[in-house]
């Protein structure tokens, strides 16, 4: 931002996670940038220490929505003393500001001892300030008008970017492309698009097709269409990948680094040449070895119609991120488009069977025109132009009348300038969603409430312990390529004394009770675990937030002070005698961070020995603290030894200058930079000091036990049964669901639309034609049945992949989670797996239930055991979803795997090429080829479209009246077995293979959960 044009700059919290020195030098050079540029910068801080603060020039003091003070810094003190009020002599200026409006803190600042305190509202602060002189110098200002004449003509700028148009194109265009460099490991894996391709070509291999019949020429239609599909989804892939650029480029947005058009165009520009590639080795692969025509102009047209549908994806997907800006919305968009564009398009329903309520929707689908695009270029071809049968059309042209697609050769220009109008169309809308959406992320609490400022101890019994180490060492050897951590370090940790370590750089009753239940002892009674629980809040003092939702950091929920003070009762309801603590003070100001301090503070005063490692502490903090270990860089101690009052032995052993901060002072006079001025090494001035002797004396009377002691025994390494993690980790995982509507609502919500959808587009379908044949005066044909196994491929295959996708960000989440509290020694790695696999059970129960009624219903089929397999759907489809998390170490290959497996799934599920492998099936020279039979059986979409079909259908003796001469005269079961392989006395053996599928991808995410860490620290 410094090395823009800007001239004014906003900045909140910046010091938040550094020590005190590296705040007071990042402070200290915007200082000289302002002064040397004359540029407006204000800055909020957190904590900020006198040093710090002593930089500033102005003060702008804000409490309770006003303006307590906006004047210059060195005047702050003598307003307030104006006032009543005088900041003590050891403590900073912002701390003091922090506590003189708080009720709670301001009469302890009170200097008129010969006049009573009273409380000083914040208004009457506010209005003194105007009357304070610099407030009257600044309103005198104010009231004369500026002079226009004496402003420079340049001023202000003229334009809203900083450079032309063009130019941020260039440098979007650029960042996109290393960007994409960066993340070659995920372009890498798309080499899945070209193993797909590879067994798409093996299945439809030339020299098993033939073009003898309209139903050869439907494999071929397969074939396309399979290709068509891949490539559209393909894409869908990348959503992860562009819902996490969202938070920057809002963020660059919003600070007029580029315009959104700039961003979606260069995103755009840099994957046409992958949508070039990607067509090609797809089209490489099949075309000839599948045997589509070899003419030149063909061959070419199929190329690019391959290029524009995966452009069209490539554009539908990112307005869908753009659109959803969260990862399981834009997943359930995502599918939900797919699914559109795809049943409208005539590949499950043919035109001539669309209802005339959704006849709109085929000719608004981009899909349907690829389609027509593609079967036209082929099947009007050379190839295609046998007349059979003693009619006058051509085998291509009979063939795409019976699929309902419009055979003249312009469609495919037609289907060609289509699919550029949606690429321009989708492109622009993510522009639109880029430019106008704001990003959903809610900050904020979910309830403010008051935090009880009595200091109140435990009554716990905790073992007092103490901890005691000599020379750690992390070289293993001292090898060079070994990083050493700490060299020769000693020290002990104590009950009841608060040790500082330096050196330089749900909901919250339920989350308690869960930590309790989990790391106390069996032997403790549920109703003994809750008082403890109760016990544990009022020392930590969360009583006022016991009902607030935790939420997801800087996301909703609790507030960082509040979640820090959480995080130290979860590790306390352990009951736990030696606590190391990590930055507790980190990210807080002064008041938020003396809460925290307080509580900490109750925690050693229970007997407990605790240890925090701390950044930034004023010296209000820094008191608080009874002992202090610091370290300097190189992993050695320059001082282990006591603070006592106002830090007396430091300053005695590190002599300080008039009124510094102790604790920031001592890691300034301790660096590499003053070892070096100075010509000494203070690791070896404390080796030989008394302190570092009287360290060695306790660390030897502390190793050795105290008669009659007895050494720490654990029968067991966690303290409750298997059973017991197991019930505790689905209760935690019920409440964790229960308040996660974004994904369990919006399975239902797609669920429920997208059986509105399919029931609709075949409003009473399994009564025309199937069960009752002769309906209206309409005949039976197999076409009907084409459109009902299209209505039960189309359900399985989008709710069942969104089931997928949307549980994959849950899972990844919920596996942060899980390191964390395996790491705590709460639970083992299955518990939580089968707590993660039972919860899905109830929802996915609940989604069959939904989607078997409205669609059984609609379409009017019976009512059979297909229910079932469309149960067992939800379910395996959601636990391969589940698995691919835990097999791989983050979402957004866990996506590319999906999509790849899905893929090949789609494939072999009988839709595009019948498998016929059924017992009494025919092995008809369409079927999959015999090297590829196998996989049918391995396929879990194939065996539940089996089931649903064969349960639907497989039983229903009635006659084809207008069936055409391959199937004339054939019953419907007959036709279900000859064609697809699908015999209805095999269901049994269907129910157990679609079972099998189901526990098999829960054992393997067990598995993977259980033996696989893909931790990075």
């Amino acid at each position: 931002m410094l090395v823009g044009p800007s001239m004014a700059f906003f900045m909140d919290e910046i010091s938040t996670g550094l020590d005190r020195s590296t705040a007071y030098h990042i402070v200290n050079s915007i200082r000289q940038a302002v002064h040397i540029f004359k540029t407006t910068t204000a800055i909020s801080l957190l904590q900020p220490a006198p040093e710090t603060y002593n930089l500033f020039d102005d003060i702008i003091f804000l409490s309770d929505g006003q303006i307590v003070y906006q004047d210059p810094r060195e005047y702050v003190l003598e307003f307030f003393e104006s006032m009543g009020f005088r900041c003590p002599e050891r403590k900073g200026v912002a701390d003091f500001l922090q506590e003189v409006t708080s009720m709670k803190d301001q009469g302890q600042h009170w200097f008129h001892k010969d006049e009573p305190y009273r409380f000083v509202p914040v208004k009457e602060f506010a209005e003194a300030a105007q009357s304070f002189h610099v407030g009257i110098k600044i309103c005198d200002e104010l009231a004369i008008p500026f002079d226009k004449s004496k402003s420079h003509p340049v001023a202000l700028t003229t334009s809203r970017y900083g450079v032309y148009e063009m130019e941020l194109l260039k440098v979007c265009f650029l960042r996109e492309l290393l960007l994409m460099k960066r993340n070659s490991f995920y372009h890498i894996f798309n080499v899945q698009l070209a193993i797909m391709a590879f067994i798409m070509m093996s299945v439809f291999v030339r020299t098993k097709m033939h073009r003898n019949t309209v139903q050869d020429g439907g494999l071929y239609l397969g074939a396309l269409f399979y290709s068509l599909f891949t490539l559209l989804f393909n894409e869908f892939a990348e959503l992860p990948m562009t819902i996490s650029k969202l938070p920057v480029l809002y963020k660059q947005r919003d600070m007029l680094f580029f315009p959104a058009w700039a961003y979606a165009m260069s995103t755009w520009i840099t994957k046409i040449p992958m949508s070039f590639l990607k067509s090609g080795i797809w089209f490489v692969i099949t075309y000839y070895i599948v045997g589509f025509d070899l003419n030149g102009g063909r061959m070419f047209r199929q190329y690019l119609l391959l290029f524009l549908v995966n452009q069209m994806a490539s554009g539908l997907f990112q307005f869908m991120a753009f659109v959803g800006r969260d990862m399981i919305i834009a997943n359930t968009f995502g599918s939900f488009s797919i699914l559109v564009v795809m049943v409208l398009s005539g590949l499950i329903l043919s035109r001539e069977k669309v209802k005339k309520w959704w006849i709109w929707g085929y000719w608004i689908s981009p899909i349907m025109y690829a389609e027509n695009a593609i079967a036209v270029n082929e099947f009007l071809g050379d190839l295609w132009k046998k007349v059979t049968n003693g009619l006058t059309e051509t085998l291509g042209v009979q063939l795409l009348k019976s699929r309902g697609i419009f055979p003249v050769g312009y469609w495919y220009w037609i289907g060609v300038g289509a699919l550029v109008g949606y690429i321009i169309l989708f492109n622009g809308l993510s522009i639109l969603a880029l430019t106008y959406l704001k990003h959903e992320w809610k900050y904020g609490e979910i309830m403010r409430n008051s935090i009880s400022s009595d200091s109140i101890s435990d009554g716990s019994d905790a073992m007092a312990s103490s901890q005691e180490w000599t020379k750690g060492n992390e070289s293993s050897g001292g090898k060079e390529d070994r990083l050493e951590l700490l060299k020769g370090v000693s020290g002990a940790f104590r009950p009841g004394v608060l040790t500082a370590l330096m050196g330089v750089t749900g909901a919250v009753y339920e989350s308690l009770l869960y930590s309790a239940w989990l790391r106390l002892s069996s032997n403790v009674n549920p109703e003994t675990r809750k008082t403890f629980v109760e016990d544990v809040m009022k020392l930590i003092e969360l009583k006022s937030v016991r009902n607030a939702l935790v939420g997801l950091r800087g996301v909703n929920g609790l507030s960082t002070e509040q979640r820090k003070r959480l995080t130290i009762a979860v590790e306390l309801v352990a009951n736990p005698s030696i606590i190391f603590m990590d930055e507790p003070t980190s990210g807080l100001d002064a008041r938020a961070a003396a809460i925290v301090m307080r509580t900490v503070r109750n925690t050693v005063d229970t007997g407990r020995t605790v240890v925090c490692t701390i950044h930034q502490p004023s010296i209000d903090i820094f008191d608080a603290f009874d002992e202090l270990f610091l370290m300097k860089t190189g992993g050695e101690a320059i001082y282990a030894g006591p603070l006592r009052s106002h830090s007396f032995h430091l300053i005695e052993y590190f002599e300080i200058k008039e009124g510094y901060n102790p604790a920031t002072w001592m890691l300034e006079a301790t660096s590499e930079a003053q070892e070096d001025i100075l010509g000494v090494s203070f690791a070896e001035v404390y080796k030989n000091s008394d302190f570092y002797r009287k360290n060695k004396e306790m660390i030897e009377a502390l190793s050795s036990p105290p008669p009659g002691s007895e050494d720490l025994y654990f029968p067991t390494q966690y303290s409750q049964s298997f059973l017991t993690q197991c019930l505790a980790c689905l209760w935690k995982q019920h409440w964790s669901y229960w308040r996660n509507p974004s994904y369990t609502a919006m399975k239902f919500i797609f669920t429920f639309f997208i059986t509105l959808l399919i029931g609709t587009m075949l409003w009473d379908l399994g009564s025309k034609g199937v069960k009752i044949p002769l309906k209206d005066g309409l005949s039976a044909n197999p076409q009907d049945l084409f459109n009902a196994m299209g209505s039960m491929y189309a359900s399985v295959l989008f709710i069942g992949s969104n089931n997928a996708y949307s549980v994959q960000p849950v899972v990844s989440v919920e596996r942060l989670v899980f390191y964390r509290e395996r790491a705590a020694g709460m639970y083992s790695a299955l518990p939580y797996a089968i707590a993660q696999i039972i919860i899905e059970i109830p929802y996915i129960l609940v989604q069959a239930l939904l989607y078997g009624v409205i669609v059984y219903a609609m379409i009017a089929f019976e009512w059979t055991t297909a229910k079932f397999f469309s149960y067992m759907f939800f379910m395996y489809f959601t636990y391969f979803g589940m698995m691919t998390i835990a097999m791989t170490p983050d979402n957004n290959i866990a996506s590319v795997v999906f999509g790849a497996f899905n893929g090949t799934w789609n494939l072999f599920s009988g839709f595009f090429i019948p498998r016929a492998v059924g017992p009494k099936a025919r092995l008809r020279p369409e079927s999959l080829p015999a090297w590829w039979r196998w996989y049918a059986w391995a396929c879990p979409v194939a065996w539940t479209l089996y089931g649903l079909v064969a349960s639907q259908f497989g039983d229903v003796h009635t006659t084809f009246e207008d069936a055409g001469a391959s199937f004339k005269n054939e019953t419907v079961a007959e036709f279900v077995n000859d064609y697809y392989g699908f015999d209805h006395n095999f269901l049994g053996a269907v129910a157990a293979m679609t079972i099998g599928f189901t526990v098999l991808f829960a054992f393997i995410f067990a598995f993977s959960v259980k033996v696989l860490n893909f931790q990075k620290r």
